[in-house]
């Protein structure tokens, strides 16, 4: 089962919520576009590049 979608999904909200105010959507769109890459690894018990948390995160 392919999960390209998800990510492109995720992609697109991101840069919708930065080029429109929505800096908090944004992060939270980020921040999910990582949780699905470590999802989807483990399932596929494959490697799949996992973003580099950023300094000063929150989370």
């Amino acid at each position: 089962m392919g999960y390209d979608w998800i990510f492109d999904v995720l992609k697109d909200l991101k840069a919708f919520a930065s080029a429109n105010g929505l800096p908090a959507l944004a992060a939270k769109a980020d921040e999910a576009l990582q949780v699905a890459t470590q999802e989807v690894a483990a399932l596929n018990n494959a490697s799949v590049k996992v973003p580099p948390q950023r300094s000063g995160s929150t989370h």
